[in-house]
């Protein structure tokens, strides 16, 4: 068996898996066109994943 060269991908528990959304601003361009912006996680900094982490849990 070959040795694991990466860690293993996980989904992110922050955002799911959906890394990047557009939000409508609720303006209007001249085109008639709505302004968007996009918005990446910042757990995953928009990858939509993570690799897998050891926490650690404190007694109290």
């Amino acid at each position: 068996m070959m040795p694991e060269t990466n860690p293993p991908r996980r989904v992110c528990l922050a955002c799911d898996g959906f890394a990047t959304v557009t939000i409508t601003t609720g303006l209007q361009a001249a085109d008639g066109t709505r302004d968007t912006v996009r918005v990446h996680c910042p757990t995953c900094q928009g990858l939509g994943h993570t690799t897998a982490v050891a926490f650690a849990r404190t007694g109290k």
